[in-house]
């Protein structure tokens, strides 16, 4: 997958309150994206362990125990909730963003 092109900003460039708002809202979008990724991934980690996922490789019921699902399910449940934990800072983020434009006077 490629990455999105964020203008390059240095130290010596201008950049008004206007120009900064659709930045933060890339921002934003870029971090939404990776962890719809992060998703993704736990979604597949559990299709590949369960046998429901297309792959080359599949394991028989014989290789993973009770236990083996329960360590995994811990571990996505930890993975999720740290996604949690970033989409409410996400939120903090975008409100924050939200008042800057009600305040931001119209060109």
């Amino acid at each position: 997958m490629s990455q999105a092109n964020i203008p390059n900003i240095t130290p010596l460039i201008s950049v008004t309150t206007e120009q900064t708002i659709p930045l933060l809202l890339a921002s934003i979008a870029l971090e939404e994206l990776a962890l719809a990724h992060i998703i993704n991934a736990e979604a597949e980690k559990l299709q590949f362990v369960l046998g429901s996922l297309p792959t080359s490789t599949t394991f028989t019921p014989a290789d993973v125990s009770l236990s083996d699902l329960i360590a995994l399910d811990a571990n996505v449940q930890r993975t999720l909730r740290d996604v949690i934990k970033k989409e409410m800072l996400l939120q903090f983020k975008f409100e924050n963003i939200l008042d800057l434009i009600a305040i931001t006077p119209l060109p």
